[in-house]
């Protein structure tokens, strides 16, 4: 046998096999995150809950001027089920720039992030189109069509976080509702907490 061609084909395979090496690297460094926010607020949503027979359930109405809101900002981690969040005064450009920051920094300061999101308008602002240019080596964002939410996962958390923290209770303040929601986004990410919500992962 030609010793080159020998040396050809070693080479080709071990090319192919560095080739699978950076594959399994990346598929391994890899965080897939559906990012959204969820507002919160002294009025409670209302479902249908049981009741004493007789006994029909009263939700006090909100006196004028009392209505505050605060918002969550949140990103579930398809790889783990946690989620991460900042709680913000205002949805705007400067608090979603912070949230990032946060993820990048403190949640998951290496390996590469999917942000899957939908084109609100301070996601797609100039200063954070032009900041999250700062980190494409580390973010790739996948946009969602316009007036599809059901395509972002972190909507079906929110829903479970509402019925948890908010519907049919009446808090005394803004401050009991986020005190509220903030237990039960902590709970999400301890595994063996029975009000944690998860995915099928067989796709």
């Amino acid at each position: 046998m030609d010793r080159r061609a020998g040396n050809v084909r070693q080479t080709e395979r071990s090319r192919k096999a560095a080739g699978r090496d950076e594959k399994k690297s990346l598929r391994d460094d890899f965080q897939l995150l559906f990012v959204d926010e969820v507002s919160l607020d002294l009025e409670p949503p209302l479902h249908a809950c049981w009741m004493k027979q007789g006994q029909q359930k009263i939700i006090p109405a909100l006196q004028p001027g009392t209505k505050k809101h605060r918002h969550i900002l949140g990103a579930y981690s398809w790889n783990t089920d946690n989620i991460a969040w900042n709680v913000t005064d205002w949805k705007n450009s400067q608090a979603f720039l912070a949230f990032i920051e946060y993820l990048l920094i403190e949640c998951y300061p290496t390996g590469r992030l999917v942000l899957v999101m939908d084109n609100a308008s301070y996601h797609k602002s100039a200063a954070v189109l032009a900041a999250l240019s700062l980190f494409e080596h580390r973010l790739l964002i996948l946009w969602l069509p316009p007036y599809c939410p059901e395509l972002n996962l972190i909507e079906r958390y929110w829903k479970h976080l509402k019925h948890l923290a908010c519907v049919n209770k009446l808090h005394n303040c803004i401050e009991e509702v986020v005190a509220s929601a903030e237990f039960m986004l902590s709970q999400q990410n301890d595994p063996a907490s029975h009000l944690r919500l998860s995915f099928s992962k067989n796709l």
